[in-house]
C-alpha cells in the first residue's frame, strides 16, 4: 500500500498531498510547480508558520536565530547544509526570532540558536547552541 503524505510547498504554502514513493522523486508544487524539496532551508514568519507546522507529515525542524547572535551566523551554513542532507524526509526552516518575537515566546525560546524537532504538529526533541553539519543530521536522526 502507498501512503500519501501531505507536504507544504516551501514557495506558495500550498499543501500537497504526494504518494510516500515519489517524496524522494522530486515532486513539484501542484499550485505553483515549483520543487516541493530543494534542500534549503525556508524563513517562516508567524503568518505561514503554523501551516507549515500542522499540515507537512514529514518531520519538521524549526532553527530559531537572531542576526545579531554570533553562534547563529556561525551555524548559518551549517543548517543549510543540513537540509541537503535531510530532506525530503525532514522539512528544515528558520525562524528570526527578532523580527518574529511572538513565535519565540510561543515556544518558550530561551537561547539562540535553539533547534526545535516537530511531528505531528507536536514539538519532540529540542537542542540549544551552535550545532555543525553532521551533528544536526546525526541529532535529528536520531530524534526521528
Amino acid at each position: 500500500m502507498n501512503e500519501a503524505l501531505h507536504v507544504v510547498c516551501p514557495h506558495c504554502d500550498a499543501v500537497n498531498r504526494i504518494p510516500s514513493a515519489r517524496q524522494g522523486a522530486g515532486p513539484k508544487c501542484g499550485q505553483c510547480h515549483r520543487a516541493l524539496f530543494a534542500g534549503e532551508p525556508l524563513e517562516l514568519t508567524t503568518a505561514n508558520f503554523r501551516r507549515h507546522l500542522e499540515r507537512n507529515d514529514i518531520p519538521f525542524l524549526v532553527d530559531f536565530w537572531a542576526p545579531w547572535c554570533g553562534p547563529c551566523k556561525m551555524m548559518a551554513p551549517q543548517f543549510r547544509q543540513a537540509a541537503g542532507d535531510l530532506e525530503p524526509t525532514v522539512r528544515l526552516a528558520k525562524v528570526n526570532t527578532e523580527a518574529e518575537p511572538g513565535l519565540g515566546q510561543q515556544f518558550g525560546i530561551r537561547s539562540i540558536p535553539t533547534l526545535a524537532l516537530f511531528r505531528g504538529g507536536r514539538e519532540v526533541a529540542r537542542q540549544a547552541g551552535a550545532m555543525g553539519a553532521a551533528d544536526i543530521v546525526r541529532w535529528t536522526r536520531g530524534q526521528v
